[in-house]
């Protein structure tokens, strides 16, 4: 009979064979093979140096996926220390901003008189200018059958627009303005059509050209605000992380802060799994969407779907001074010059631009809290405090041109 042959790991053999140890060289004591060859080790290297933002679970995953290979986070984090590669977190600058140094040079607000509009005769300071309703007037002009109406359409705007950036209800409307139910049930028309959010898209298609910007963005940012609700009623929920009660608002952006897309949701929904419906919104408006950016609260293996399903890429951007995870670097150099603030906010690449949206959002009294029974009538708030910031924005910037 002949022999057969052995298929189960013998440690006798490969003693024989004198082992092999980390890093593809042999141990004179014999032992397991190795997970890794020396190229795959010089490569694992190079990849992690190029990502230091990673964690340890997202730096096995990817690696694994990118390599064609089988490793555990032990696995991996002992190879990456043989090839004299640590995880520390970044040093503090001195003098960086917020860090409490008497050095600190005073910041700036930059409040001109752009920001004190006090109105004109017949218009309140939150209203539409002339030049600001030339620009969205062709959105909001009455179309179809039907007896005219008997309030102006630029009148009812500016209605809505009261309410929204002071915060008081509907029965409280001035009296000089047409009566809040007719508004009400406007406002509640042009919600459901999407007016606010087609008219904001071309404005944002229009201000991104003014910047030199392709109208269609390549890249995204997304985040979402978790806001109290009132007692209202509706749907609400529980953030934990937050521990707020309320709602959440998941917002996609562009690189310039600009909305593309904003889902509402209870607030006991997790950000990563919204992430996949919120990005698949923007790359359904937005085809030409690839790349993306988020923070720590993204990652897991939801982006690897987004990335497969909807072919968009989206990079955890995380704090310098996570001591979760730290920074990836070379144990034989010093660390990189990403560096953090001893106290107050640290400035992230890409990040910033969507915190600085929901400050925007926020700006309105309207939206520090939810005070609506429906989600969608809530996020129609959002895109009409919006829309008006950037015609505000462009009237703004059409006048300094003609100016100079």
């Amino acid at each position: 009979m002949a022999e057969t042959r052995r298929t189960r790991y013998d440690p006798h053999h490969y003693r024989q064979l004198g082992g092999i140890g980390m890093g593809g060289k042999r141990k004179p004591g014999g032992g397991r093979p190795p997970k890794l060859s020396e190229a795959q080790v010089a490569h694992l290297r190079e990849y992690t140096l190029a990502h230091p933002e990673l964690s340890l679970g997202d730096l096995t995953r990817k690696f694994c996926e990118h390599a064609g290979v089988s490793l555990s986070a032990s696995t991996l984090r002992s190879y990456l220390k043989a090839a004299g590669v640590t995880r520390s977190l970044a040093p503090v600058q001195e003098n960086a901003p917020g860090s409490g140094s008497k050095s600190e040079t005073p910041v700036t607000v930059n409040y001109t008189e752009q920001h004190r509009d006090a109105g004109d005769e017949g218009r309140y300071p939150h209203g539409l200018t002339d030049a600001e309703w030339a620009l969205v007037s062709d959105l909001f002009r009455q179309v179809g059958p039907g007896r005219p109406s008997k309030h102006s359409r630029r009148a009812m705007v500016d209605a809505c627009f009261y309410v929204v950036r002071t915060g008081c209800p509907w029965r409280m409307l001035p009296r000089d303005m047409p009566p809040w139910q007719t508004v009400y049930s406007q406002f509640r028309r042009w919600s459901a059509a999407g007016a606010f959010e087609q008219t904001y898209d071309v404005l944002r298609a229009r201000w991104r050209e003014r910047e030199g910007r392709a109208a269609s963005p390549t890249a995204t940012v997304i985040d979402a605000q978790s806001v109290k609700t009132s007692p209202q009623g509706g749907p609400k929920g529980y953030d934990a992380g937050k521990k707020v009660k309320g709602r959440k608002r998941h917002l996609a952006t562009d690189t310039l802060g600009l909305l593309l897309v904003v889902l509402v949701t209870v607030a006991s929904v997790q950000d990563r799994d919204a992430a996949e419906p919120l990005v698949a919104a923007a790359k359904e408006k937005v085809p030409t969407l690839v790349k993306g950016f988020a923070d720590g609260g993204y990652a897991g293996r939801g982006l690897d779907r987004i990335r497969d399903n909807l072919g968009v890429d989206i990079e955890v951007v995380r704090h310098p001074g996570n001591r979760n995870v730290g920074r990836w670097h070379d144990a034989q150099l010093p660390l990189p010059l990403v560096e953090r603030s001893g106290s107050g906010i640290t400035v992230l690449p890409r990040r910033w631009v969507i915190e600085r949206t929901n400050s925007w959002t926020v700006g309105c009294r309207r939206l520090t809290m939810d005070h609506d029974r429906r989600v969608d009538v809530a996020s129609g708030w959002i895109w009409l405090a919006h829309m008006q910031m950037l015609a505000r924005r462009i009237a703004y910037a059409d006048a300094q041109a003609h100016a100079a």
